[in-house]
């Protein structure tokens, strides 16, 4: 990207502070010259939900169907909210398929993040992350929300200082219909997509909908392929004064790349020639076709809202989730001197291909996951009071294995989902493993609110939420732990203002507390060489964080804004991160202490004419470390330093044309510098990217039905930049710690961004 283009975001992120403190005065001239009884049907509707109407008592952004439906059809929920304000999106592929990709808010990272779909929780139980490449087909999503820095009182989530982001689905159609999609685009992409409506079934009142695609594309560097099937389906039932009760199942099975993350000496030496090999040779471990990551998961949800009288509302959300995945890796084994855990093995393994006692393998990193819960809350209004108490169970097993599988004399696996049954084995028929241990994760909740509305205009909400977190866990591998068990509960007061000044214009305020359990892994002894490397704790303290917010909304017939003021206050923060343990990739946590992040959001929506939408968003965001970070026995002075994954300013912008024959998108986005270290000793310079859609509405020119003809480019202008923080360090360099000692450095690695990619998408409509 040249100098200049880099210069002139930098200049238009200050300049969106500027604008967003001079809309206020303009929407008020605006505001005066029109009639307050004319307020919602003079200008022009959001064509695109970029900044729907809101009410909430916290910042809340959206994108709507409209918008989602003009995107590549690969896009996945993380790249749809990149324009929003906040939202750092790191994807290593254009087309989002690879599960090498990652989400910030105010940079906080994604397994700060609660994520929703239908109400049901997507966050991986253990360590807390969501695979956006696994959600729902957008073709199927009518909304994607994203509040950043609040959760719902009674949202079933122990995550959520970065905010949420809640999927919707769209409902099933009235009317029996079909809809199907071809799309083809570089990189050897196909696409189909298929959904069939059943509108009402006889005269039950029901109505459904069920989709299926099925989606490869190459690697757009290096050698490989993804692969994706999925199915959408959703049933629902609505009767009587707004009763209604549905089910939502999402089914995917993808194969999918992992590309290589490099450090930024690799980068600065390869760049995107950072890749795996294309060719196998004998002892090669660092083959394509051992880095590709299978993932099957079966996600069900049935919400319930039920109208008990004209005062008491009942509603409940039950969800299911089932999963397994391999993240595998080339390693060698060697016949004799391995361990089980810390016991030395004396007999020598079987391993095919070995030679001279060494065979290259598949080291396998598995999950098999299970999740249940129901979320229950009962609503009354009693005079000015809206009264809210609820429930929340969640009940979850993971499995987590490494283990090795055999590979043959191509490279290619035995078998490459790393199932148990055909891991290789000890000369006793014990499995092999690195690591093997199954944790089971209870979650209990209750919660209370009152929303009290003093005048017509000015309401006042207090809660209260009371999360005890259980995990219980066993290490089957030999050594001086067996069983695991960690027990906390946390108490999160809460409190919120929402005043509105007239029709159009509002205030709102809030305090909110969170709260994140350190993850399952921290609980487990690691072993390497029959050593305990990293020793398993039950005494890390939960993450806790209270933040607040001020912010304005302004709604009026062609101009709509929100500006938001934020601080945060963490103790413990808590960094997820993967470390190299000898060869094996182990999940770790860091605790950095206190952390003070305060900043400003702002967005605003202008629609001049019917049909055209200019949207822009920005964001000013100051994140400091307030502690010395402890190292051994010494201490990093990073108090003061800035916080990692945690870009100054951002901003984005686009604009989108439909006159009902042709339209059209234009959408950018600049992401100012991120560090990578606590001590700010290595960092990613600031990046933009840009996608353009154009398309054609063919429904007059044919049988009135719809048919669209679309192209979109993403990252028109392939920027050779690196994205994001893969896996976090303490420190780059050597430092001197507090005490005098010489701290080694190690070296950060990062997310390669995605390279240009175009896509013709066909839409038909039967």
């Amino acid at each position: 990207m040249p100098v200049a283009i880099f210069r002139q975001c930098k200049l238009m992120g200050r300049g969106v502070l500027l604008l967003s403190t001079a809309w206020p005065m303009a929407a008020a001239a605006q505001q005066s010259a029109d009639a307050p009884a004319d307020i919602r049907v003079i200008g022009h509707r959001d064509p695109e939900g970029l900044l729907p109407d809101q009410t909430d008592p916290h910042a809340v952004s959206e994108v709507g169907a409209d918008f989602i439906v003009k995107q590549a059809p690969t896009q996945n929920a993380f790249q749809l909210v990149n324009l929003l304000p906040g939202a750092t999106v790191a994807s290593s592929d254009p087309y989002g398929l690879s599960t090498s990709s990652s989400l910030t808010l105010r940079g906080l990272g994604q397994d700060e993040i609660g994520v929703l779909m239908e109400g049901a929780p997507q966050n991986d139980i253990g360590y807390y992350y969501a695979y956006p490449s696994q959600f729902a087909d957008p073709e199927n999503l009518r909304r994607i929300a994203l509040s950043p820095g609040s959760v719902n009182i009674d949202a079933p989530t122990v995550v959520g200082a970065g905010g949420l982001l809640s999927l919707t689905l769209d409902d099933p159609k009235a009317t029996r219909q079909l809809l199907a999609d071809v799309a083809l685009g570089s990189y050897g992409l196909r696409r189909v997509f298929a959904r069939v409506d059943t509108g009402e079934i006889g005269n039950s009142g029901l109505k459904a909908f069920l989709s299926y695609s099925s989606t490869r594309a190459d690697n757009w560097r290096g050698a490989g392929f993804d692969t994706r099937q999925h199915i959408d389906a959703k049933l629902l039932r609505e009767w009587g004064n707004g009763n209604r009760a549905s089910l939502a199942l999402s089914y995917n099975n993808a194969n999918s790349s992992s590309y290589p993350s490099p450090t930024l000496a690799e980068w600065q030496a390869q760049g995107r020639g950072f890749n795996y090999d294309a060719r196998y040779t004998p002892g090669d471990t660092n083959y394509w076709q051992l880095y590709r990551a299978p993932f099957r998961n079966l996600y069900a949800s049935a919400p319930v809202h039920l109208v008990l009288d004209d005062r008491l509302t009942f509603d409940g959300t039950s969800y299911l989730q089932f999963g397994y995945g391999n993240s595998p890796y080339g390693t060698q084994l060697a016949t004799s001197g391995n361990f089980l855990g810390n016991e030395e093995l004396a007999d020598p393994i079987a391993l095919p291909g070995a030679v001279a006692g060494v065979a290259t393998v598949l080291g396998n990193y598995t999950g098999d996951q299970m999740r249940l819960g129901q979320v229950a809350r009962l609503t009354l209004q009693a005079g000015i009071h809206r009264l809210t108490a609820g429930l929340w169970f969640d009940y979850g097993t993971d499995r987590v294995t490494q283990t090795y599988t055999s590979v043959d004399a191509e490279g290619r696996p035995a078998d490459r989902w790393g199932y148990r049954s055909r891991a290789i084995r000890t000369a006793d028929g014990r499995l092999l493993a690195y690591e093997n241990q199954r944790t089971v994760t209870v979650t209990k909740s209750v919660f209370l609110a009152d929303s009290i509305a003093l005048t017509p205009r000015l309401t006042v909400d207090v809660g209260f939420k009371g999360v005890n977190l259980l995990r219980n866990g066993r290490n089957d591998l030999p050594g001086p732990q067996s069983a695991v068990r960690r027990d906390s509960f946390v108490a999160l007061p809460r409190a919120a203002v929402h005043y509105e000044i007239d029709d159009r214009q509002q205030l709102f305020a809030n305090i909110t507390t969170n709260f994140r359990a350190p993850n399952e892994f921290t609980l487990y002894d690691s072993y390497y060489g029959g050593v305990v490397t990293t020793r398993g704790t039950n005494a890390l303290k939960n993450e806790y964080s209270v933040s607040q917010e001020l912010g304005y909304r302004y709604i009026g017939p062609s101009l709509s804004a929100s500006l938001t003021g934020f601080h945060y206050k963490f103790r413990n923060r808590q960094l997820g991160t993967v470390v190299d343990n000898g060869g094996a990739l182990v999940n770790s946590s860091l605790n950095v202490g206190g952390q003070t992040s305060y900043g400003v959001d702002g967005e605003i929506d202008y629609r001049p004419a019917k049909g055209v939408s200019i949207y822009v968003s920005g964001e000013y965001l100051r994140a400091r470390i307030d502690d010395d970070l402890p190292v051994g026995a010494d201490f990093l002075p990073t108090r003061g330093k800035r916080a990692v994954s945690s870009p100054t300013f951002q901003i984005g912008g686009g604009g989108t044309y439909d006159d009902g024959l042709l339209f059209g998108s234009i959408a950018g986005k600049y992401v100012g510098r991120q560090y990578a270290t606590f001590m700010n000793d290595e960092s990613i310079p600031g990046y933009a990217t840009l996608d353009l859609a154009i398309g054609v509405h063919l429904a007059d020119w044919l049988d009135g039905k719809r048919t669209d003809l679309r192209i979109n480019a993403i990252n028109v202008t392939d920027p050779h930049v690196l994205a994001g923080v893969q896996a976090v360090t303490t420190n780059a360099r050597d430092t001197i710690g507090r005490g005098g000692t010489v701290i080694a450095g190690n070296a950060p690695a990062y997310y390669i961004g995605g390279g240009a990619a175009v896509v013709a998408t066909v839409s038909r409509a039967f």
